[in-house]
């Protein structure tokens, strides 16, 4: 079966149907945290430090490291926030930006085989991203929607993801390589948003073969006692056959 290999300098973790599920912590993110945001701009990273720390101890297999801020240096944040965690733990990191150049910067300085976090299936995105997956030897993430946006059609997404597992191998990317993201709706929006997830992801584990993850709070945005219906998502989902999340350890 499928394993997707990801690392730090010291570190490996498998992400794969034969292997336990992989949670990718997702805490270190400046989006709707004002001080993080105003911290990280300023080249504070006390809270990274005790977010990473912390999610660690409670069991999160992996990192994601994000520095998305409007007007600020994102390249340089990213890098210097990359840095830092690894110094302080050893667990492999997804390095999360929507900007090129913050992902190379944070390539540039990652010490062994990180998750990039993300490419989609537009043509531009795919032909900007792709090459620096291949160049630094990592792994990625990949969305399922394209210039046409998120599909509420599962097959529509599906048709997505094989497009790009296809054009990661133009690359050189095997599809070990790729995990795709099936998109998470929230269920208080869209009321078959979970059955469709299940439905691509048992589908993206029997035919394309590719590992799965997902933003696993996304399912509960806007209804009470999220924490339940998160972990009975996931519940679900593993039983599907999802092989990872990020999500909250």
């Amino acid at each position: 079966m499928t394993t997707t290999i990801i690392s730090s300098a010291t570190k490996e973790v498998r992400i794969g149907f034969d292997h336990p599920f992989v949670v990718i912590g997702e805490r270190i993110n400046p989006t709707g945290r004002k001080i993080l945001a105003e911290e990280m701009k300023n080249g504070d990273y006390s809270r990274v430090e005790a977010d990473a720390l912390a999610q660690v101890a409670a069991g999160a297999h992996m990192l994601d490291v994000n520095a998305g801020i409007p007007l600020a240096d994102e390249p340089r944040i990213l890098a210097e926030a990359i840095q830092l965690v690894q110094s302080i733990t050893d667990v492999p990191l997804s390095i999360d930006s929507s900007i090129v150049e913050a992902l190379e910067s944070g390539l540039a300085v990652y010490r062994g085989k990180a998750l990039v976090n993300s490419v989609t299936g537009e043509d531009e995105v795919l032909e900007r991203v792709l090459p620096l997956v291949a160049k630094y030897g990592a792994a990625v993430v990949a969305i399922s929607n394209d210039e046409t946006g998120i599909s509420e059609d599962p097959n529509v997404r599906f048709e997505v993801a094989k497009k790009i597992v296809q054009r990661a191998a133009d690359y050189g990317i095997p599809h070990e390589d790729v995990v795709v993201d099936p998109l998470v709706m929230p269920i208080g929006a869209i009321n078959q948003a979970g059955v469709q997830v299940m439905e691509l992801v048992r589908r993206l584990r029997t035919e394309l073969k590719v590992n799965t993850t997902c933003g696993a709070s996304n399912v509960s945005f806007g209804l009470p006692n999220r924490n339940g219906v998160n972990a009975a998502f996931l519940t679900m989902a593993m039983g599907a056959g999802m092989t990872s999340a990020i999500t909250s350890p």
